[in-house]
């Protein structure tokens, strides 16, 4: 997966997924933006990365921070070929607990930071008439819910809807749009009471155990890296408006919904009376569960 000769823009990528996603870019020959709010953050994931990176600080969600990135970008190494949206923030409570602020929060750096960056980046590859890339950051809130996580379940879900526009929109631009749906251990994760030994294990450089990185598909961020560095290259030029999971030894391909049971009347329509009667009977068994679902660790 040689990447040399083309430029990519990774939002937040700081430190956790987004650094190790910047390192993996660069690593295969590619130029890289590094992006995150705090200057010497940026600067230090610069440092890290062997190869060719420069640090744009900036707040991702408005549109002006958006275009920033990419005249950084064009500016610097003249053109934006790999864009991978994966700025983003926790305000983690329940929904009788969530204020406007939290919800606006995040919302606003995951939901709408993906359209602004996407939207800016899409004018440039359009114009420039190459194609390009489009990778989106999901998550398995996104897909399924997840207890407390309003905002962050709203955003990813969004995301993963936008991307399937997208990958519609700029076929004809040969630009392709995809979804990553990660797991691994980085700050966002720590939390999460269940993983914590997983993620002690892997801060004290010890193996995690099969369940964990297959089951769980739980690992560390560059785990994850490769699926972006395959979609960021010219082998995937044929992918594209996809939801694909990835964490530990686990690579998966999301569906998107679908209908599962479908009856139908008898030209009268639906009475709340007629759905009552046949709901025990085609619909009670297919009930879809929410959250995920774990088989128990044997």
């Amino acid at each position: 997966m040689d990447l040399t000769g083309k430029v990519a823009v990774v939002t937040g990528s700081g430190r956790g997924l987004g650094l190790a996603y910047a390192q993996e870019l660069a690593r295969r020959g590619a130029a890289v933006v590094v992006n995150d709010v705090d200057a010497d953050v940026a600067q230090a994931a610069v440092d890290s990365i062997e190869g060719t990176a420069v640090a744009e600080v900036v707040p991702v969600g408005t549109s002006e921070a958006a275009q920033a990135l990419v005249d950084r970008a064009v500016g610097e190494f003249g053109r934006l070929d790999v864009l991978v949206n994966n700025a983003g923030i926790l305000r983690d409570t329940t929904l009788w607990k969530m204020t406007d602020e939290q919800f606006d929060a995040v919302i606003t750096t995951h939901l709408r930071g993906t359209f602004t960056c996407t939207r800016a980046a899409a004018v440039h590859m359009r114009e420039r008439g190459e194609g390009g890339r489009i990778i989106a950051i999901g998550s398995p809130t996104g897909q399924v819910g997840n207890f407390g996580q309003t905002n962050y379940a709203a955003a990813k879900a969004g995301i993963v809807g936008m991307v399937r526009t997208w990958a519609m929109e700029l076929a004809r631009a040969q630009i392709t749009v995809n979804a990553v749906v990660p797991v691994a251990a980085t700050a966002m994760t720590e939390t999460v009471p269940f993983l914590e030994p997983y993620v002690t294990a892997l801060k004290n450089g010890d193996p995690l155990p099969p369940y964990a990185r297959k089951q769980l598909g739980f690992g560390s961020a560059q785990d994850v890296a490769g699926l972006i560095a395959f979609l960021a290259s010219d082998e995937a030029a044929g992918i594209t408006g996809q939801a694909i999971g990835v964490g530990g030894d686990r690579l998966a391909l999301w569906t998107h919904p679908t209908e599962t049971v479908v009856e139908f009347a008898d030209g009268t329509g639906w009475s709340a009376e007629a759905i009552a009667d046949v709901w025990p009977k085609a619909f009670e068994g297919s009930k879809q569960t929410v959250g995920q679902q774990f088989e128990p660790e044997s």
